[in-house]
């Protein structure tokens, strides 16, 4: 019997939904554009629902919310059968969670949650429900989001890294690289390089054994001298919100929101450094630049 597993991701008011049909398969990762309706954002599933596909949804619910919902559904028609409706519910100073399926015409009977995990402004939680099936997959092509999520993206997981993303025209001042992601639960190592033509601008990389992020930069064949400090700020097993800010002087690093480590240029013409790489044991749900 297949079984739709739905994990969920909360840092603050942003909600990820993964949906994984029962094994782990990667994809490629797609950032999707969304069409609006007056209720909903609606994004088509290139390729449809299947097997081993993970979809990442991000967003933040808004603050006066009292229910939403995410479907994954067979068409963008506003009768199109849903194979999966995951109605989150804030009322009578309660949150819980309801499952559901619609099919010709009518709602199939519900499961519910005794609490819910997208509890608004609140750090990083994770939390998992298995429902089982009730339209093939093969027949979901559409996700529809309420406007009550603020979406910041939807897309597919990468496949295994290391993942390469082109950054257009170059690097420039006031930039922001952000990647989302979870180390493995038996992670060693993750690496961020802004690279350019002959070397490495940037290499940051957490050394999970040694407990130690390294700072650093490759060029004229040969790397420069480390800067090394302990405490790394990712968490094995756990979603990770990571961000690289240019500046004019330096970059910043921050993880789930907090400060964690700067580096002054060594490479200065930022116009060259043309593509941002990420390596390492970890699960990369998405790379913006």
């Amino acid at each position: 019997m297949y079984l739709v597993k739905i994990s969920y991701f909360i840092i603050l008011s942003a909600v990820i939904i993964i949906t994984d049909i029962l094994k782990h398969k990667c994809i490629n990762m797609l950032t999707v554009s969304t069409s609006q309706t007056q209720t909903t954002a609606i994004t088509s599933i290139k390729g449809g629902l299947q097997e081993g596909k993970r979809v990442i949804i991000i967003g933040r619910i808004l603050p006066d919310a009292n229910r939403l919902h995410v479907n994954l559904q067979c068409g963008s028609d506003s009768d199109a059968d849903i194979a999966l409706h995951i109605n989150p519910r804030y009322e009578n100073d309660s949150a819980h969670v309801m499952y559901s399926t619609y099919k010709n015409g009518t709602w199939g009977s519900e499961q519910s949650t005794p609490d819910s995990p997208f509890v608004k402004d609140k750090l990083l939680f994770s939390w998992q429900h298995d429902y089982e099936h009730h339209i093939p997959i093969i027949q979901v092509n559409t996700i529809s989001v309420d406007q009550n999520i603020e979406l910041e993206f939807i897309g597919y997981q990468n496949s295994v890294p290391p993942y390469k993303k082109e950054l257009i025209n170059g690097l420039k001042s006031d930039k922001n690289i952000v990647i989302y992601g979870i180390p493995n639960p038996d992670c060693k190592s993750i690496a961020i390089h802004l690279r350019h033509r002959y070397g490495v601008a940037f290499h940051y990389q957490c050394r999970f054994e040694e407990n130690v992020v390294v700072r650093n930069t490759h060029e004229n064949g040969s790397w420069g001298p480390e800067e090394k400090s302990e405490g790394i700020p990712f968490i094995q097993g756990q979603f990770f919100q990571a961000k690289v800010s240019c500046k004019a002087e330096q970059y910043d690093v921050s993880v789930n929101g907090q400060q964690a480590h700067t580096y002054k240029h060594r490479f200065t013409k930022l116009e060259d450094i043309d593509v941002v790489e990420v390596c390492g044991d970890l699960q990369l749900f998405s790379v913006e630049a």
